[in-house]
């Protein structure tokens, strides 16, 4: 039987704080009464960081029931409130009597877990056990598409009976140790002892409830699976696709019986043309398809691309841009194969090999690499680590919240993110999860990745066989931004320090395996004497790059070697020319790379010479690699083989990334390259200067996206709900890199089926003054309490959305609304959007992320909010863009896609309704071709806008000025 519990609990809003001891009524402290409490005796929460802030105590540490859970539940997918903490161990939910006041009043009664109360409400009504779905299984639902709370759009928790359900919580999980039949048991005895070492403030009290094994447990090594080597895929039978059979394959994926979508039936049939083989080389078929929402492009591609794969015996890549997509797109898939052995083998999840855990670094933080809290957190990744499907610490099953709880102490190092990996020569390399993903995607049916993967596989591939030859890639309005970034070139202070530590290893007190080039090739150094001449002549030129302390010598003045000599150039420079009269104080400065003084070219010239003393013995070691894998010498056995070949790969691209810096630095006092747009930045973030460099961009990233990328392709297919611009297929056909082919694309479009003129509106405030923050934080305020929340609110500036959320957070708190925040809460984006999916009664702040990269269908979203015109920031980058792309149009495109992609967070699936407010009076009628076809459009007052949203979509519309959206003339309606 479990033992009662010794611990209080303490539960923080925005708009009380309550603390209830053991088995005894919750009571109403103060901010100060919590803060003494928690400095007294360990107490019980749900997420402390966030309970920290709501407190202002940012010392506060307890006993966070998040950290238990992640302990008895690794790789349990859980919303991390208590409703989704109830759902997750099928708790039903309390009982409510009235609410208490501190120093007498009635008392709240704990009646048991038999009931609940609705959120907002004074009086509490007793819960339906009819109703109840809280013991549904949150495994069975992919949160990317849940939309809505389970318990109802009314239902929830008041502030009150949460102590108590912490109480239950705790009890539950501590119930689960002693279970017999408990699935995650092996290894959690182990892993308990050593958090006991680390004080854990759980370890105690599990430790009650945990027998020791009869047996040893397997350490975590020993338990992870091996990867098999298996011989080279054969290339892909050429084969053509029937109408009839991709019809065929759409309806097994859907169904029989299944809605007939037209536009989806002729999507599959469309895109199943990128299949047909290759007629020339460098001429790949490309088809360009925009897919409205609620066609279901996603089967719609499927189909064709799963057929073509069976049929042919290739791989097909499908190409995200967010983590939600992905997730979306592996539980789509499972549809096509029976069983989860056959899923799992056909079809492959691949990120960077920086998203992935390292078993080297986990090992190093165990044996204690890490110390304190981010040693605590080593220990609960371990457990994660070895129940986890894939090893995928960012987007996959290790929840997002768990890294948040540690302030993401740690976390980075748990990952390869500086590329120093050994390859075979760590002892963990046959379990490598990154290892095991790469091989597995070589037999796949079907890879799913992301846009910067595949453009990395298929520029850097070093044979055909490497590089993808079908590519979908979905979210496609985002080929362009990720094209830029993966084309782009950056010589800053951070980048040239990493490249110093990949060659000397760490310096000063770092303490890891990071030993260095000499290390990760000792074979070379020891037994070849031209490889061991490279290696040593590279590690004195990187001298020359920045070491330790760089930014702070370069603030003093007291800048040394040639690369942080250029950097303090840079750094006098940009502040030299800085023009922005203080409206950017504190955040970054850049100055374009133009009529630049004697002493940074001077500079520039020392930086050159220094980057090719570097350049040229990394590309002799690199030849000599290569010769020793064809030659073979004795000492070349199978692990040193293998060290080489990751070698090879790693230096490959860091050779590329100097010759580029090479190229860069000799644009200085030179002509400029018309391809290009060159600058000087200094990175800042509130006031802190983090970095300083040279940047390079592509002036059209098409260019490099079509010669690396589509033109060695088969079949490229290039989908999303905004591709085009309105009804131009311009900036498709430039952003895709279409325009740089042969043989044009075939272009589709399918328009969405939902009834926008009833289902949505967009409503334009005209009585929102520009810059009065007061005005603007009421406006939010007031609009999200109107819909009862369930609100999305988009900003353009970070400080603009802290101070609204910081000026109606606890406002909308009493009235029983909740508030959510990125850059305010404690808790990374994936983990805020699952929160407000959750909970239909929130609303959730966010900047470009959120834009389009939520999905939350239902009620939970019938409110878009937008603080104004998303206008491109004007910096150098765009300057030039803008000139090359024709002015105030270039603007109206991205403005146009930007409005497209906010509006479709509203609307998902044909019985959503709601409403997209803009706050701006200026708005122009020229972008408002940007909303689907047959939007009512109405310029409004506030006043107006809040009764709109009062009476919901369906009611009669008030009046208005309703606008057309082609002609954007008007008049007044009712």
């Amino acid at each position: 039987m479990t033992a009662s519990l010794n611990f209080p609990a303490l539960h923080a809003s925005h708009s009380a704080i309550w603390f209830a001891a053991p088995g005894k009524p919750a009571v109403r402290i103060s901010k100060g009464e919590a803060i003494g409490r928690a400095a007294e005796t360990p107490l019980i929460m749900l997420n402390a960081p966030l309970v920290a802030q709501r407190l202002g105590y940012p010392e506060l540490s307890g006993l966070d029931l998040l950290e238990l859970f992640a302990f008895v539940h690794p790789a349990q997918f859980m919303v991390p409130t208590p409703m989704g903490l109830a759902r997750a161990l099928k708790l039903p939910l309390p009982t409510l009597a009235p609410v208490p006041r501190e120093g007498g009043g009635p008392s709240p009664e704990f009646s048991g877990l038999l009931g609940g109360g609705d959120v907002g409400r004074a009086d509490a009504n007793l819960f339906d056990p009819s109703t109840d779905r809280s013991n549904r299984n949150p495994s069975e639902m992919d949160p990317s598409l849940r939309g809505g709370s389970e318990l109802g759009d009314d239902e929830g928790l008041q502030d009150s009976a949460i102590p108590a359900l912490l109480h239950a919580a705790t009890q539950a999980l501590f119930a689960t140790l002693e279970n017999p039949a408990w699935h995650e048991r092996e290894g959690a005895w182990s892993s308990l002892q050593a958090l006991a070492k680390l004080r854990w403030p759980w370890a105690g009290a599990a430790a009650k409830h945990l027998k020791a094994p009869e047996k040893a447990e397997r350490w975590l090594f020993s338990r992870l699976p091996e990867w098999e080597e298996q011989p080279p895929r054969a290339q892909p039978r050429q084969v053509s696709l029937s109408e009839d059979a991709v019809e065929a394959q759409l309806e097994g994926l859907t169904g029989t019986g299944a809605e007939r979508r037209e536009g989806q039936r002729q999507f599959a049939r469309t895109a199943a043309h990128i299949f047909a083989p290759r007629e020339r080389k460098s001429e790949p078929h490309m088809l360009l398809a925009e897919a409205g929402t609620g066609i279901g492009k996603t089967l719609g591609y499927l189909a064709p691309a799963s057929l073509w794969s069976q049929a042919a015996g290739g791989t097909v890549w499908i190409s995200t841009y967010t983590k939600a997509l992905q997730r979306q797109l592996s539980r789509e898939t499972e549809r096509i194969y029976g069983n989860e052995a056959a899923f799992r083998k056909r079809v492959v999840i691949r990120k960077g090999r920086e998203n992935y855990l390292c078993l080297l670094n986990l090992e190093d933080a165990l044996q204690g690499g890490f110390q304190g809290r981010a040693a605590v957190l080593a220990q609960l990744v371990a457990r994660w680590a070895a129940y986890s499907r894939d090893g995928d610490m960012i987007g996959g099953d290790l929840p997002g919240w768990l890294v948040t709880l540690f302030r993401r102490a740690g976390v980075t190092a748990l990952t390869d993110r500086r590329g120093e990996c050994v390859y075979a020569g760590c002892p963990h390399y046959r379990k490598c999860f990154i290892e095991h993903a790469a091989r597995a995607s070589q037999h796949a049916d079907l890879v799913i990745a992301n846009h910067a993967l595949v453009m990395v596989n298929a520029a850097r591939a070093r044979e055909q066989q490497g590089r993808p030859t079908r590519i979908i890639f979905d979210e496609g309005h985002h080929l362009h931004d990720a094209a830029d970034s993966m084309f782009a070139v950056a010589l800053t202070g951070q980048e040239t320090v990493e490249m110093r530590r990949w060659i000397m290893g760490p310096e000063g007190k770092s303490r890891g395996r990071r030993r260095g080039l000499a290390a990760r090739l000792s074979d070379v150094a020891s037994y070849d004497e031209l490889g061991g001449r490279a290696i040593e002549a590279a590690r004195i030129a990187a001298e020359a790059l920045p070491g330790e302390g760089w930014l702070a010598r370069i603030r003093e003045g007291a800048a040394s070697g040639e690369i942080e000599l250029l950097l303090a150039a840079i750094r006098g420079t940009v502040y030299a020319r800085d023009e922005s009269g203080g409206e950017d104080a504190g955040y970054g400065l850049e100055t374009e790379l133009a009529e630049l003084d004697g002493p940074l070219i001077a500079a520039a010239l020392e930086a050159a010479r220094a980057i090719d003393a570097l350049h040229n013995p990394l590309v002799a070691l690199g030849r000599r690699l290569e010769a020793l894998i064809e030659d073979g010498p004795d000492w070349l056995d199978g692990p040193a083989r293998a060290r080489i070949e990751g070698a090879l790969a790693s230096l490959g691209w860091r050779i590329d990334l100097l010759a580029a810096w090479a190229s860069l630095l000799g644009r200085i006092g030179g002509p400029a390259d018309p391809d290009f747009v060159d600058w000087l930045a200094l990175d800042r973030f509130e006031g802190r200067e983090y970095d300083m460099g040279l940047h390079r961009r592509w002036l059209d990233p098409g260019k490099p996206l079509a010669e690396a990328v589509i033109k060695p392709s088969h079949g490229v297919l290039v989908t999303s709900a905004t591709l085009k611009a309105g009804d131009d297929w311009t900036p498709a056909l430039t952003r895709s890199g279409a325009v740089h082919l042969e043989k044009p694309p075939e272009m589709f479009e399918a328009r969405s089926p939902f009834d926008y003129a009833n289902q949505a509106e967009v409503l334009i405030v005209t009585d929102v003054r520009r810059g009065d923050m007061a005005a603007l934080a009421g406006a939010y305020g007031r609009l999200i309490e109107a819909a009862g929340g369930g609100a999305l609110g988009l900003f353009t500036a970070i400080r603009r959305l802290r101070s609204v959320h910081g000026r109606i957070a606890d406002r909308l708190a009493q009235s029983g609304l909740p508030l959510y925040a990125q850059h305010v809460d404690p808790m990374e984006t994936g983990t805020l959007v699952d929160i407000f999916r959750d909970d239909p009664r929130a609303s959730l702040l966010g900047t470009d992320s959120l834009r389009d990269g939520v999905d939350v269908p239902g009620h939970s979203l019938r409110l878009v909010i937008m603080e104004g015109v998303p206008w491109p920031k004007p910096d150098i980058l765009h300057r030039a863009r803008k000139a090359a792309g024709g002015g105030t149009q270039y603007d109206d495109m991205i403005i146009r896609a930007r409005l497209a992609q906010a509006f479709g967070r509203l609307i998902r699936r044909a019985d959503d309704r709601g409403r997209f407010v803009m706050l701006s009076s200026a708005f122009p009628s020229r972008l408002l071709s940007a909303f689907p076809a047959g939007t009512p459009v109405r310029r409004v007052t506030l006043s107006e806008a809040l009764q709109a949203v009062q009476s919901g979509v369906s009611a009669q519309p008030m009046s208005g000025a309703r606008i057309d959206p082609v002609t954007g003339s008007g008049g007044e309606t009712r």
